[in-house]
């Protein structure tokens, strides 16, 4: 199936194309223009605004909570019935340190708010709440694509695979820029998205 789009592209390889041109590019300038720093880590707001401004383009429902519900690999996200009751408890969870932290990203996970794009999103927002809180970021880049996917597949039973790896991949360079691009792309590679490199499309 095909979402609908505001390109009035039919084909699902020329969408997935467009939206990976258009969201790298809205990523670079993204990190960029500041906004992250302006945005309070943690929130649903800011998730939504991440999401909104890397989709917009492409999606009327960018930003915009589901109003029905997906699975993916056999596993159900949140109803979208108790959706926003469920955004609001994970907004409630403390993340005072990495634990606390990789625990609300899981269960932000979980919930999926949007219909598509919600990790690409939630990845720039985990590093929003480990910039505020421990003055970290993960580094996307050194995080295998196969370990990644696995770990949060098992997540929602066992989150100590998922807190493991991402622990290994801390940096404290949250202003470097080359990370920040070569993280967006391995982020990218986890959903299949591969025909462009983030610091190419920033230099257009």
């Amino acid at each position: 199936m095909i979402l609908k789009n505001k390109l009035g592209i039919d084909d699902p390889s020329e969408l997935a194309r467009e939206e990976e041109r258009i969201g790298k590019t809205k990523a670079a300038a993204l990190f960029a223009s500041g906004l992250p720093g302006k945005l309070e880590a943690g929130t649903f707001a800011s998730l939504a605004a991440i999401h909104e401004y890397l989709f917009g383009e492409v999606y009327e429902f960018a930003g915009k909570i589901r109003a029905v519900n997906i699975a993916k690999g056999g596993f159900r996200f949140a109803s979208a019935l108790y959706l926003e009751e469920a955004l609001r408890r994970v907004e409630l969870m403390p993340q005072s340190n990495f634990d606390e932290i990789i625990e609300k990203y899981v269960e932000m996970n979980i919930a999926h708010p949007f219909m598509e794009g919600n990790g690409r999103s939630m990845r720039i927002w985990l590093d929003l709440i480990l910039r505020k809180e421990l003055k970290m970021c993960v580094d996307w880049s050194a995080v295998d694509k196969d370990d990644y996917l696995l770990a949060m597949e098992r997540s929602p039973i066992k989150d100590v695979e998922i807190k493991t790896l991402l622990k290994a991949a801390l940096t404290d360079k949250i202003d470097d820029a080359e990370i920040y691009m070569k993280g967006v792309d391995a982020s990218y590679s986890y959903e299949g998205y591969s025909a462009y490199k983030t610091r190419d499309l920033s230099r257009n």
